[in-house]
């Protein structure tokens, strides 16, 4: 058995790898421990953290609300339960035509931050698309940090036509590795139930 290369992380935008699943791999059910375990296969894993939020709910709250945070929370719940995964929660806010997220982002930041300036991994495997996490790639690298993005290889059209990918291309470019989503890797951490 070959030595493993050091210790790492895995930090997944769960709300950009729910998008994947859902519309490019057909709502696709995966183990978050076997998809940790084959992006971290050749070094030590010190945690998976997965960011999400909780589903908004009005004062009081709908059925159809109650019932997505419920299922939710059971999600989450069995996420944590797994070896070594940690929930960061941000927060789900309405806006016109929708929901958006606040905090996830920073979440993330501030955890990869802190991991490399203590020193406590050499890689850092990013599931995530939003080039908000640009300034937290760069401050681990300059610790000393590789970071692996694993992204979307599709695209999307933009409310002016225009056809761009669905990850920013400046936290693509600021990554020392990149790695596409892609079938092969779903089907090898796919629920087969």
């Amino acid at each position: 058995m070959s030595q493993l290369l050091g210790r790492a992380v895995v930090l997944i935008d769960n709300g950009y790898l729910s998008a994947i699943l859902r519309d490019e791999f057909e709502q696709a059910r995966v183990d978050y421990l076997k998809l940790s375990e084959i992006v971290c296969k050749d070094y030590h894993r010190l945690r998976t953290y997965v960011y999400d939020c909780l589903p908004y709910q009005a004062d009081p709250p709908t059925l159809e609300q109650q019932q997505l945070y419920a299922g939710k929370i059971k999600f989450f719940n069995a996420l944590s339960k797994l070896p070594s995964f940690e929930m960061r929660f941000g927060k789900q806010r309405p806006r016109a035509g929708g929901f958006i997220q606040k905090g996830v982002d920073v979440l993330l930041a501030v955890d990869l931050t802190r991991l490399s300036s203590k020193s406590q991994i050499q890689k850092a495997f990013l599931i995530a698309g939003d080039g908000d996490y640009v300034p937290a790639v760069k401050t681990a690298k300059d610790e000393g940090v590789s970071i692996k993005l694993y992204y979307s290889g599709a695209f999307q059209t933009t409310s002016d036509g225009h056809t761009m990918p669905k990850y920013s291309n400046e936290l693509w470019q600021n990554c020392d590795e990149r790695e596409e989503i892609n079938i092969a890797l779903i089907d090898q951490c796919r629920f087969l139930v």
